[in-house]
């Protein structure tokens, strides 16, 4: 667990910050009673070691601190994992790391190169997820084999994140989000996510629509609007200018927390003209949307759908219906969406609160 990678320039003082997804019944297994277990794991590593809340099948578990204190940490974690997922009969140990996307390819390498020396150096098995988890701009990394080969893959994984910083924008995963990076809950007490009595505050509106403004994808900047992006009765588009003040103005009214940070920090990257800038590379995602929602997805006439794509400058297409089903009701639409990283994360977060 002490080889470092072959540039030899990350020290073993490094803050090094690693999540990873477990089921709830191997989160109990690391609290233990009390919470007695992760107690012990964070005086003996030195790491801190964070367990999202909440009563999701999903939890997050963050492990911060020096390399040496993290990659400590993860031995003691992966030890007490491999007796829990042992004695529900599986063999060696799985572990699923959250990356985000724009780490992603860095982990693959060029080609596969990277990966496969991962996996030719420490013997663990390496799977990295084509999609994004869910409202989110990560992906997980799986990892199985014994606890000594996952341990030193993590260990490696951990240095090719600390060499290659996440670019652009990103939005974590939480599993208790249901549809947006700020979760299900509305910021107002009326109709619209976000919406209702913020008294026609700008960038928000009042009324009954996403975001604010009466029916608008975003509303006005200063009154209710009946159009998405719209600037009251005329309906005149604003383009992204509205969109850079709503972004700006959500990550000030949270403090700049959580989703509103990183929907902020995509107001940064609108050029003058008002476009998000695309960064180098493209990721793709896909979202599986209920046939009786794509309407609201598209809008009159595809209005909507436009809208987002002008909004973000993805590339989003919608599956087509397939006729004849036998459970029609019940059929599922696909939604694809190309672009960079920031534009992938903001139109995610469009299409989830349409």
């Amino acid at each position: 667990m002490s080889s470092h990678p072959s540039n030899g320039s990350s020290s073993p003082l490094t803050s090094l910050s690693l999540r990873l997804l477990m089921q709830g019944k191997e989160v109990g297994s690391i609290i233990g009673k009390g919470g007695e277990v992760v107690r012990r794991f964070r005086e003996e590593s030195r790491a801190r070691i964070n367990i999202s809340a909440g009563t999701t099948p999903d939890r997050v578990v963050t492990v911060q601190g020096t390399t040496d204190a993290t990659a400590n940490a993860f031995r003691l974690i992966a030890d007490k994992l491999s007796e829990t997922q042992a004695a529900g009969g599986a063999s060696g140990l799985t572990l699923r790391l959250i990356v985000p996307a724009s780490q992603c390819g860095s982990i693959i390498g060029k080609g596969g190169g990277k990966i496969k020396e991962l996996r030719d150096e420490t013997g663990a098995s390496i799977q990295v997820a084509k999609e994004m988890l869910p409202s989110s701009t990560d992906r997980t990394v799986t990892l199985a084999g014994s606890v000594d080969e996952v341990c030193h893959c993590v260990q490696l994984i951990g240095y090719i994140m600390l060499e290659s910083p996440p670019k652009g924008a990103n939005i974590p995963y939480e599993p208790n989000n249901t549809g947006s990076p700020f979760g299900a809950g509305n910021f107002g007490p009326n109709n619209g996510n976000f919406g209702g009595n913020f008294n026609n505050t700008p960038n928000f509106g009042g009324g009954r629509g996403n975001f604010g403004g009466a029916q608008g994808l975003l509303g006005s900047p200063n009154r209710g609007g009946p159009g998405g992006f719209g600037t009251g009765a005329n309906n005149m588009p604003l383009g992204n200018s509205a969109l850079s003040g709503f972004l700006r103005g959500l990550g000030n009214l949270t403090g700049g927390s959580g989703g509103a940070e990183a929907l902020a920090a995509l107001a940064g990257r609108l050029n003058n003209s008002g476009d998000l800038q695309a960064r180098e590379g493209t990721t793709t995602h896909e979202m599986k949307v209920p046939n009786e929602q794509v309407g609201a997805v598209i809008g009159k006439g595809g209005a909507k759908i436009a809208e987002i794509r002008a909004a973000t400058g993805a590339m989003v297409t919608i599956s087509k219906f397939v006729e004849g089903s036998e459970d029609a009701a019940k059929q599922e639409r696909t939604i694809t969406i190309k672009g960079s990283a920031d534009q992938v994360a903001l139109a995610i977060y469009l299409i989830n609160n349409r």
